[in-house]
């Protein structure tokens, strides 16, 4: 693991180790996210991230149009006005 994100007896301390990669610490921070009105839009997108990434190839972009609206652009039903322009800006190339 990185510096920094270890404590005593090497215990992952990250958050993709404890709100990603470990099941019970994904549903927990999930439920919290879903539980706080001013995260909600958070735990939506993170759960239609997921459901994009398995999409099938021919379904992606249209997918990925919806992601947009609702969540990227200012106004959307769910709008993330906390990511960053870069986070939120479309592929280039």
């Amino acid at each position: 693991a990185p510096p920094g994100h270890t404590q005593d007896g090497g215990q992952d301390t990250s958050f993709r180790w404890q709100c990603v990669d470990q099941p019970i610490g994904k549903l927990l921070f999930r439920r919290f996210l879903e539980g706080a009105p001013q995260f909600a839009a958070a735990g939506a997108l993170w759960s239609e991230i997921e459901a994009f990434e398995q999409c099938e190839d021919a379904e992606r972009e249209a997918s990925a149009k919806r992601l947009r609206s609702r969540f990227f652009t200012p106004g959307g039903s769910e709008h993330c006005g906390f990511l960053s322009a870069a986070a939120t800006a479309p592929p280039t190339g």
